[in-house]
């Protein structure tokens, strides 16, 4: 699978370049890249498999909608996994993970009064690579992304509704999170760790439904 084309199109996607419900077209796509249709199909089928595009016959590749059964189904799944990885990370936690654990502190401290809306957005990225990172388990790794990625992309589309003073209790969310798990990781159990993580995405999901979407997890 051509890699650069995947990621690529993946970014396109859940940074909401293309818009969900939006249909590309094989051909265009194929223009734009300059491939043959094979290794562009090879592509859209695993964008396809991730839930990322509908391959529709005779119609084109289809964004996929955000869903919200699906989306809540996601959510539920994330928070076991997340205290899974937490408390494999913290089990491997190095002096190297915690200097980049404090880089993320301060590039979120800038954020506070200077809303980036990717700028947010790479850097919840960030620190859930951290954690893979340290969790150094490629199966959980695979599947943490694939579910992040579709709970990322109504997170984003939020994102960009707000305004700045939203924006900025978003980041200061953010910098609590990071606040909270350099303290648990420094003096408490692994198990700890897990249970911050899982907390933190449920207070992040239960922000989601009571800000924006107004429905229950």
């Amino acid at each position: 699978m051509n890699q650069q084309i995947y990621h690529t199109l993946r970014n396109r996607i859940i940074f909401l370049e293309y818009a969900p419900g939006h249909i590309l077209k094989e051909q265009v796509l194929a223009e734009e890249f300059g491939v043959s249709r094979t290794p562009l199909r090879t592509v859209l089928f695993r964008l396809e498999w991730d839930h990322l595009v509908k391959i529709l016959p005779r119609t084109g590749i289809q964004v996929s909608e955000l869903e919200l059964n699906t989306i809540t189904h996601v959510f539920q799944a994330r928070l076991e996994l997340e205290s899974v990885i937490g408390t494999m990370a913290a089990e491997r936690f190095t002096r190297s993970h915690f200097t980049r654990l404090d880089q993320f502190s301060h590039q979120c401290r800038s954020l506070l009064n200077h809303q980036d809306i990717r700028s947010l957005a790479r850097l919840d990225m960030d620190l859930k690579q951290l954690f893979h990172d340290a969790a150094a388990n490629p199966f959980l790794t695979e599947m943490s992304d694939r579910l992040y990625v579709l709970t990322f992309r109504l997170w984003y589309f939020n994102l960009v509704k707000m305004d700045n003073q939203a924006l900025a209790k978003e980041a200061l969310c953010l910098q609590t999170d990071l606040g909270a798990l350099t303290q648990i990781l420094g003096t408490g159990p692994p198990e700890a760790v897990g249970k911050t993580r899982k907390e933190q995405l449920l207070e992040h999901i239960q922000r989601i439904r009571t800000t924006f979407l107004g429905f229950t997890i």
